[in-house]
């Protein structure tokens, strides 16, 4: 139940702009681990006595020696658990039956909402025969190309394509070319007609979200420079700089805006749509940001629109006016009003007002207007306002559900959205701005009956006392016996918003009977900076509590009990739910946890964890460590205690949080396990030629998915399905 992710150049050199084909996909990859033949015990784990005082605590790590992915020692253990997890996954029963299904589910047509450039709509599909979904594009007559194919770029589909950017006259794409769906990337530049490829190559492009300039000539976009002696992984980023591309020039790129030297800071770039104004955003976290603006025409200089603050500030621009949604002094965020040559904080006036009862989540000018997407009690709200905010209306949604932002131009009158519900798969709506009135772009047609299904908000306490939002979906003829297997899943962190919207591999979980539930976790950003504060830093435990507290209500109102609930959570959603297994053993009946944070003592010593420091605190110092120790899940394994079984889910390209997370924390449950239930206690399942987000081939996606349900049947004593159950198509 998936809710989440060429050679280089020189730094910074590239050449001209010629367009060729696509390139040829190389030759086929090696088999994946999964095909080889399996060992018939998994590996027994080497157990040091590893021991280290910090901050005055003595502290065991027996499993640093699996931090070294490059050691063969390594490579031989995470190869054999891999095989030996993949040949007892497959061995479940009705695991054909589930890869079956999920395939029926996932195999299908559907569209993201369009951007408009240039008189063209580019937009993503995924088409029902194809792996990869691809950049299509629309012209002015309704004709339909394809821009972009990753399904092409590689013979075993381990080159993926991450964010793209049309021009703003519509005629070039600039992408990121990213191997193994990876965070790392290279930018190349597609012509939009035709999809001819230029020869441009810009290494560097891990966190580029590049914006193209006024006349299309060129595009701002975030470097980072390649690992080396002087910059290393960890403190990569702080090396990132803003740079400008302009198209058939080979020269060394223009650095805009220098590195800060700082890795806890993210650096990006926004250039507005008139090509005025580059504002440079300089994030501390995902708390706090400072705001530099920089007119191209006239300042030698960025000029600081606001810094310092314990406040996050997004910024558009339209007719030199600057439009500043902020948190500041209103935890549900309100939108200032300046003219772009008059900075000053006193200069600002309140445009729109702090909604008590609802946050701002996203602001953007569209059709002279303010498009302004709202959260309310967790649930999509999409509004249009006045510049001058004195006139505000709502877009009428069908249902409780929720929406993406508004896709539009800040002259044009045409936008579009999406919109889903927990049982209702996606529609894209193309509306007018002047009367909101909406009709069907493009629609999901997924094979299931969800007439059968109910959804519920409910609020439960936390344990101390805090009200949660929690989506329930279950069948209307559910029996509140304590009978039911139910599926918690949830994040709690990063101000990142725990939604109720459409997945269609929720269904194999809900067909064979089970309940599934979503709360919305202190650390999110459901209910807006003060929520989001209340689940980081020094009250993390917040988020852990709120977790288990949905656990306890279930059982309560009996629709399960703890030996049928599983719960399931990925990259900082693992943490969550490595913490609250060590935390409560007793509450659950199995674990899935996948490309986790797991050693929170060590977290900031790879990937990009000095990045997160913002969210979690630094362990080097004392405060901030006896938090992140106190609830570190690889350091509270205890031998003493039974724990419920783990299947552990990750990646081998894992570039943002590193995979040694995951071997440690298995190598330290199978070790306690009773003699001869290691397997019992953890499986490790790793997806080759992937990252974070997984691998983006849907074959991959079902496998992995059949895996995990086949595994969570057997563990739950759910009845596998005797065949695909897909519902009759209407």
């Amino acid at each position: 139940m998936t809710r989440l992710l060429a050679l280089p150049l020189i730094a910074g050199l590239v050449i001209a702009c010629a367009t060729t084909p696509e390139p040829k996909p190389p030759p086929p990859a090696a088999p994946d681990a999964g095909t080889a033949k399996a060992p018939i015990a998994l590996p027994q784990s080497r157990k040091d006595s590893v021991v280290e005082t910090i901050n005055g605590v003595q502290v065991s790590d027996p499993f640093r020696w699996l931090e070294n992915a490059q050691s063969q020692e390594v490579k031989d253990w995470v190869k054999a658990e891999d095989e030996y997890s993949r040949r007892v996954l497959r061995s479940l029963p009705g695991r054909k039956e589930l890869d079956k299904r999920v395939a029926e589910l996932l195999y299908v047509e559907q569209s993201a909402p369009p951007m408009k450039r240039g008189g063209r709509l580019f937009y993503m599909k995924q088409l029902p025969e194809k792996e990869k979904a691809m950049l299509f594009m629309k012209d002015a007559n309704g004709a339909e190309s394809v821009v972009l194919d990753p399904n092409k770029w590689s013979r075993d589909g381990s080159v993926a394509l991450g964010t793209w950017v049309p021009s703003w006259d519509g005629q070039w794409v600039v992408f990121q070319y990213k191997a193994n769906n990876s965070d790392e990337a290279l930018l190349r530049v597609a012509k939009a007609e035709g999809g001819g490829w230029t020869t441009v190559k810009i290494d560097g492009g891990k966190y580029a979200t590049p914006s193209w300039s006024a006349d299309n000539s060129g595009f701002y976009y975030e470097w980072v420079p390649p690992v080396s002696p002087e910059v290393t992984v960890t403190d990569r980023p702080g090396f990132t700089e803003i740079r400008y591309h302009k198209l058939g020039v080979e020269t060394p790129d223009e650095v805009v805006h220098p590195k800060l030297g700082d890795p806890t800071i993210f650096l990006n770039q926004r250039l507005s749509a008139d090509g005025k104004y580059l504002f440079v955003f300089r994030n501390r976290g995902w708390s706090a940001n400072d705001v530099s603006v920089k007119r191209l025409d006239k300042d030698k200089d960025f000029k600081v629109l606001v810094q310092g603050q314990d406040a996050t500030y997004q910024v558009d621009e339209f007719n030199d006016q600057l439009y500043i949604l902020t948190d500041e002094g209103a935890t549900h965020r309100r939108i200032f009003k300046t003219p772009a040559n008059k900075l000053d904080r006193k200069a600002w006036k309140l445009v729109v007002p702090e909604d008590k009862e609802a946050t701002i989540e996203n602001m953007d000018v569209v059709g002279g207007e303010l498009a302004l997407s709202y959260l309310v009690k967790a649930h999509s709200e999409l509004r249009f306002s006045s510049l001058d905010g004195k006139k505000q209306r709502t877009v009428a949604l069908p249902g409780l559900g929720v929406a993406s932002e508004p896709q539009g131009l800040p002259n044009d009158d045409e936008a579009y959205f999406s919109f889903s519900t927990l049982i209702t798969p996606r529609e894209v709506f193309k509306m007018s701005v002047k009367t909101l009135q909406t009709e069907t772009w493009a629609k999901t047609n997924v094979p299931i009956d969800a007439s059968v299904y109910d959804v519920e908000q409910v609020f439960y306490p936390s344990r101390d006392g805090t009200q949660i939002s929690m989506f329930i979906v279950h069948r209307k003829d559910i029996k509140k016996d304590g009978s039911s297997p139910a599926y918690l899943w949830g994040y709690g962190g990063f101000n990142v918003p725990v939604l109720p919207k459409f997945s269609p591999i929720d269904y194999p979980w809900l067909e064979a009977g089970g309940v599934l539930a979503m709360p919305q976790l202190r650390g999110g950003g459901e209910f807006g900076k003060a929520w989001h504060d209340a689940g980081r830093g020094l009250n993390k435990q917040n988020v852990f509590d709120d977790f288990i507290g949905a656990a306890e209500y279930l059982v309560k109102e009996k629709y399960t009990q703890p030996s049928r609930l599983a719960i399931v959570g990925g990259s900082n959603g693992g943490l969550l739910v490595g913490a609250v297994m060590t935390q409560r053993p007793d509450l659950f009946g199995a674990v899935v946890c996948r490309v986790p944070l797991l050693d929170m003592v060590r977290y900031t010593m790879f990937g990009s964890g000095k990045t997160w420091i913002g969210e979690y605190g630094d362990p080097s110092k004392p405060e901030d460590f006896k938090v992140l120790y106190g609830y570190s899940p690889y350091h509270h394994v205890d031998p003493a205690k039974k724990y419920p079984p783990v299947l552990m889910l990750s990646s081998d390209q894992d570039d943002r949080v590193d995979p040694l997370h995951a071997r440690k924390f298995v190598a330290e449950l199978q070790s306690n396990a009773p003699p001869g239930q290691a397997a019992q206690a953890a499986l490790l399942r790793i997806e080759t030629n992937a990252g974070h987000g997984g691998a983006d081939l849907l074959k991959k996606t079902v496998d992995v998915q059949a895996d995990m349900y086949a595994w969570l049947f057997q563990k739950l004593g759910i009845q596998p399905p005797a065949k695909a159950q897909a519902a009759p198509k209407k």
